[in-house]
């Protein structure tokens, strides 16, 4: 999958995943349908303009909960990230480019971010390409959506893979690895899929280097609110 693809060589943070949160009967080679689901998933995303995601960023000092929406054609993520086993410096509100990230410091945080972002009080910085797993995972949240559905045939050419089945608050998903870096052989297994059967895109799940434990993005945990920039925040083209 290009941009996938893109993002493990962007932020090579990205590496093999480990076996947990599935109970894979595979892997097997993708039937036609898998791949035409796992080629449209992203597409998908794109189509619905955004969508509600749940990251889940294990560190060694804790973990941080980021609850956001995220707009796929503005490649622009919005919402609350908060501190659970750690202290709460990082709490607050995070709105995230492909390229910087704001932060609106807040000591008691909301469960959702307000729907329009506040005028002043943000800290802004570069996205860190490496060794920071919360901006490596904010990287991998924002490339999940592309404007057009990926080349299915290439994808079990690629490594891209069917390993079981599973069930997502609810929905009957299918469990799959994508295809392996352009750069990176072997790699095929750095970012799981769990997709419907109308190839909507449930959970994804990535082992980052600076993450103990893999990072876990969740879909439709909350309702999709329209991204507003914060003021100075300028998406990428």
């Amino acid at each position: 999958m290009t941009a996938v693809v893109g993002v493990a060589a962007v932020a090579v943070t990205v590496f093999l995943l480990g076996r947990s949160g599935s109970a894979p009967d595979g892997p097997r080679a993708l039937t036609s349908d898998e791949a035409n689901r796992l080629a449209l998933t992203r597409f998908r995303n794109y189509e619905a303009r955004g969508r509600a995601v749940t990251l889940t960023v294990p560190g060694t000092a804790g973990v941080l909960t980021v609850t956001a929406s995220v707009d796929y054609r503005g490649k622009l993520g919005y919402g609350v990230v908060r501190g659970t086993g750690r202290d709460t410096s990082s709490d607050g509100l995070i709105e995230w480019t492909a390229t910087s990230v704001s932060v609106h410091p807040m000591t008691d945080a909301p469960a959702h971010a307000p729907a329009s972002p506040p005028r002043s009080g943000w800290y802004s910085r570069p996205l860190r390409s490496s060794g920071s797993s919360l901006d490596s995972s904010l990287a991998i949240a924002l490339q999940l959506g592309a404007d057009r559905p990926d080349n299915a045939e290439l994808l079990p050419q690629n490594g891209a893979a069917w390993l079981g089945r599973d069930r997502v608050r609810g929905h009957r998903v299918d469990v799959m690895t994508g295809p392996s870096s352009r750069d990176r052989s072997g790699t095929a297994d750095t970012v799981r899929y769990w997709i419907g059967s109308d190839g909507t895109m449930y959970r994804v799940r990535a082992d980052v280097r600076s993450a103990p434990q893999p990072v876990s993005i969740d879909f439709d945990t909350h309702t999709y609110g329209p991204v507003e920039a914060v003021p100075g925040v300028t998406p990428a083209p």
